[in-house]
C-alpha cells in the first residue's frame, strides 16, 4: 500500500507529533502515543492512554484504550499508517460505574477507523514497550574472516573464488565474471586491465595481481568505457600529458575468500574515548578499539566483533552482549559513537533491533505484476536439509518447490506456480510454515522474511522485514549477513553468485540501516559502473554481479542490503548532530522502478486518514502512559511519575520501574529524530 503519488517532502513536512485530537459527540477524546504490545506481520495489537473531554465538564476523563490495526509502511518518505482501527476495550478508571458504558461507547461509536499518520521513529517508540518477534537470531555464524591491514590507501579486489574468465565475443578480450569490479584480460599480451577511474587504470600478468597503477589499456577497452567515450578518450589523453602532483592511487588488495581490509592512513592514531577507558583508531574508517589496559584488539566488521590480542591474529568472535562494560560509556557525539548500535544494552541498538520487527508494506495488483524465470538449461533443485522445501540452483530468481507447487519471490513480491517454468501468478498466500524452516545456513534463508498478509479480488498485499535485505538480531544488536558462505552455481554458459558477508565494507547508519561501499574507492568505482560488470549498487550481497559484454552473469537472489552508496569505506559516515537531509532513494523496494508498475495506488489512503480530524495534533505533552492493566500514569517535568486516582494525580514511585521509563526516553529520543534533530550514534557506520 505504498503512497507512490505522495509528495515524500509534503508527507515529511506535516506535524506527526503526539497527543492526537479526535471529535467525538460527546466532546473531543485526546490519544496519547499507542504504546504496541504486539506486531505480527502487519497486524498490530496496542493500548493507549486517553483523555475523554465532555462538552460542559471542566476536566478530563482518563482511561486506557485497547485496539488493533493494520501497518502500512513506506520506508522511503519515513511514513506509518495505521488503518483498520478497531477498538477492542476500554477501562475508565476516573469513571463511576454508571459511566464506564456511556464512555465507552463514546470511543466505540466515534473513533475514526480509517486510522492516522505517524513517523517512523515515532512507530518504532511505540514499540519499546512490545515483545520483538525475533530478539535473536539462531543459526548465524560469526567466524571471523580473513582480515588484512594496510598503512596506506587501498582497495579490496574480491573474488568470488579463484578468477574466471569468459570471451568477450568479436573481440580479443575476456572478463572476469566473479567479482564486483570491471577486470578485462587482452588474451593477446596476457595482461589483465582494472578500471579505476578515467584517469586511473591498472595493469597486472595475473587477475590476482601484483596490480601497477598507470599505462594505458588497448583501445578495444577504452571503446567498452562509459557511454560518452570521446570523453573518456580525452581524459586518458589529458591524463597522458598532466604532470602536475597528484595523490598515490590506492593499492590493489586481491582476495579469494571471506576478507575484510582495515585501512588506515599511515600508522594507527590512538585516541581515548569513554572516560580514558577505550582507544580508538582515528585514522580508519574501520571501528578499532581496545581497552586502555587491556590487550585485545576488537574490531566491527558487519555488525560482529572480532578481538585478538595482535593485527597478525587469530581473530575471535565476541558477542555483541559479552564486550567490556566500557564500550557503553562511549559518547553518542563521539566520532566512534556510531558502534553504540553495535554494543548490547545501548538504547541505540535497542532502537535498531526494533526496527528489524516493522515490515515494508505494499499491495500488488494482480493484472500488472508478472514475472519470467530463466533456467541454465532444465531446472535443477536442491533439498534443504530439515524441510520439505527444495530450491533452484541454476537461475538467478529465488524459486522454491514445497510440496508440489513453485513460488519464487522477485523484489518482496511472491509469485506462485505449478510448474517451475511458469506462467506465474500473484500468490495469495504461501506455505509460511515451511518456510519459515529454512536455515541460515541455505542461501535462500533471506525468503523466511517475506510474507502475505492478505488479498482481494485485485490487490494482495505483501511485505518485509529487514531480515529480506541483510539485518539480523544477533545476541542484541542488529548485524549483516548470514556469516555463511555460499558455493556459486557455475554453468557452461553463466555464472550466478549467492549473498556475501564480509569483504564489502558493510557498514550501519541509524537512519538507513545497513550500506556498503569499496574502502578509499570513491574513484575506483567509477570506472566499473561505466562497464556494467557490477558496482557497489548491484553488488549487494544477494544481487549479484551486474552483466557486462553480454555475458550472463546478473543475479537477482533477494535483493540483500538496499542502502548503498559508492562511499570511501563507509565515508558518509554520519558526524554528530549530522542527520541526513532525507532518506536514502529507494531504501523501499517497492518503490524501486522494477516494482513501481506492480504497486496499486493508494494515494486516497492518506487522504481518508486525515478524516474526522485523527491526525490533528492536540496542545500537551506527550507524557501520559497506560499500563497493561489498564491504570494510567503519566511523568512530570522533574523526573517523577504520578498515577491517576480518584480524579486526581498522586505520586507513584514505582511507575517507571515497570517499563514506562524506558518507553518515556524511547519517545523523547522519536521526537528529536522526527523533528530532524540528531538521533544517538554519530561517527562512522561500519
Amino acid at each position: 500500500m505504498t503512497p507512490l503519488l505522495l509528495c515524500t517532502s509534503a508527507l515529511r513536512a506535516q506535524d506527526y507529533s503526539w497527543p492526537r485530537q479526535i471529535a467525538v459527540s460527546a466532546g473531543t477524546i485526546v490519544l496519547y502515543q499507542p504504546q504496541a504490545e504486539k506486531l505480527i506481520g502487519n497486524e498490530l495489537t496496542a493500548r493507549g492512554a486517553i483523555a475523554l473531554k465532555v462538552t460542559g465538564r471542566a476536566d478530563p476523563i482518563f482511561g486506557a484504550m485497547w485496539m488493533t490495526a493494520t501497518v502500512d509502511v513506506d520506508r522511503d518518505s519515513g511514513i506509518v499508517w495505521l488503518t483498520n482501527l478497531k477498538v477492542t476495550r476500554v477501562r475508565w478508571p476516573d469513571a463511576k460505574p454508571e459511566q464506564q458504558q456511556r464512555f465507552t461507547q463514546f470511543v466505540e461509536s466515534d473513533f475514526p477507523t480509517t486510522g492516522f499518520r505517524t513517523t517512523l521513529a515515532r512507530f518504532q517508540a511505540s514499540l519499546a514497550s512490545a515483545e520483538a518477534e525475533r530478539t535473536h537470531t539462531e543459526g548465524l555464524k560469526a567466524d571471523a574472516p580473513k582480515i588484512v591491514f594496510v598503512e596506506q590507501l587501498a582497495v579490496l579486489l574480491l573474488y568470488d573464488g579463484e578468477p574466471r574468465t569468459k570471451p568477450i565475443e568479436n573481440t580479443g578480450l575476456a572478463v572476469v565474471i566473479n567479482t564486483p569490479f570491471g577486470v578485462i584480460k587482452d588474451t593477446a599480451s596476457g595482461t589483465y586491465w582494472l578500471g579505476g577511474g578515467k584517469k586511473v587504470w591498472y595493469s597486472a600478468t595475473d587477475a590476482k595481481g601484483p596490480w601497477t597503477a598507470g599505462g594505458t589499456p588497448p583501445d578495444d577497452i577504452l571503446k567498452m568505457a562509459p557511454a560518452d567515450t570521446a570523453s573518456a578518450r580525452a581524459d586518458t589523453s589529458t591524463a597522458r600529458a598532466d604532470t602536475s602532483p597528484h595523490p598515490p592511487p590506492p593499492v590493489i588488495v586481491t582476495a579469494t575468500e571471506p576478507t575484510e581490509l582495515v585501512v588506515t592512513q599511515g600508522p594507527p592514531k590512538w585516541q581515548t574515548t569513554a572516560g580514558g577507558k577505550l582507544l580508538y583508531v582515528e585514522n580508519t574508517e574501520t571501528p578499532w578499539i581496545r581497552e586502555t589496559e587491556g590487550q585485545y584488539n576488537y574490531l566491527l566488521i558487519a555488525g560482529r566483533w572480532f578481538r585478538s590480542s595482535s593485527t597478525l591474529g587469530p581473530w575471535s568472535s565476541v558477542r555483541a552482549d559479552s564486550l567490556p562494560k566500557a564500550f557503553q560509556d562511549i559518547p553518542a557525539e563521539s566520532p566512534i559513537g556510531g558502534v553504540r548500535s553495535s554494543v548490547a544494552l545501548t538504547v541505540e541498538a535497542q532502537d535498531a533491533l526494533l526496527d528489524l520487527e516493522i515490515p515494508q508494506t505494499t499491495a500488488v495488483q494482480r493484472s500488472k505484476a508478472t514475472l519470467t524465470v530463466k533456467y541454465d538449461g532444465e531446472p535443477k533443485f536442491t533439498d534443504i536439509a530439515g524441510t520439505s522445501v527444495a530450491y533452484a540452483v541454476n537461475t538467478q530468481s529465488q524459486v522454491l518447490r514445497v510440496a508440489g507447487a513453485y513460488f519464487a519471490c522477485d523484489n518482496a513480491v511472491w509469485f506462485k506456480s505449478w510448474s517451475p517454468q511458469g506462467p506465474w501468478t500473484v500468490a495469495d498466500s504461501i506455505p509460511k510454515a515451511e518456510i519459515g524452516k529454512i536455515p541460515p545456513s541455505s542461501p535462500v534463508y533471506n525468503l523466511t522474511f517475506v510474507d502475505v498478509y492478505g488479498s482481494t479480488p485485485d490487490v494482495v498485499y505483501v511485505g518485509y522485514t529487514p531480515g529480506y535485505t541483510g539485518s539480523y538480531a544477533y545476541y542484541g544488536v542488529p548485524v549483516y549477513g548470514t556469516g555463511y558462505y555460499y558455493p556459486p552455481y557455475v554453468g557452461p554458459t553463466v555464472y550466478y553468485p549467492y549473498p556475501v558477508t564480509y569483504g564489502v565494507a558493510v557498514s550501519y547508519n541509524p537512519y538507513t540501516g545497513y550500506g556498503m561501499g569499496a574502502t578509499w574507492a570513491t574513484g575506483f568505482f567509477a570506472f566499473s559502473v561505466g562497464f556494467a560488470i557490477g558496482n557497489s549498487h548491484n553488488y549487494y550481497p544477494a544481487g549479484g554481479y551486474r552483466s557486462c559484454f553480454n555475458c550472463t552473469v546478473n543475479v537477482n537472489r533477494g535483493n540483500n542490503n538496499v542502502n548503498i552508496g559508492n562511499s570511501a569505506g563507509g565515508g558518509n559516515r554520519q558526524r554528530p548532530g549530522n542527520r541526513p537531509s532525507q532518506q536514502p532513494a529507494n531504501s523501499n523496494l517497492y518503490n524501486r522502478p522494477e516494482n513501481k508498475a506492480r504497486t496499486a495506488n493508494h494515494g486516497s489512503r492518506d487522504a481518508a486518514a486525515g478524516q474526522r480530524g485523527a491526525n490533528q495534533t492536540a496542545r500537551g505533552s506527550n507524557n501520559v502512559f497506560a499500563d497493561p492493566n489498564g491504570g494510567v500514569h503519566r511523568r512530570t517535568q522533574n523526573g517523577g511519575w504520578e498515577s491517576r486516582q480518584g480524579g486526581g494525580w498522586s505520586q507513584d514511585r514505582s511507575a517507571g520501574n515497570r517499563g514506562m521509563e524506558r518507553e518515556y526516553q524511547a519517545r523523547q529520543r522519536s521526537s528529536t529524530r522526527s523533528s530532524g534533530g540528531a538521533r544517538g550514534g554519530g561517527g562512522r557506520r561500519r
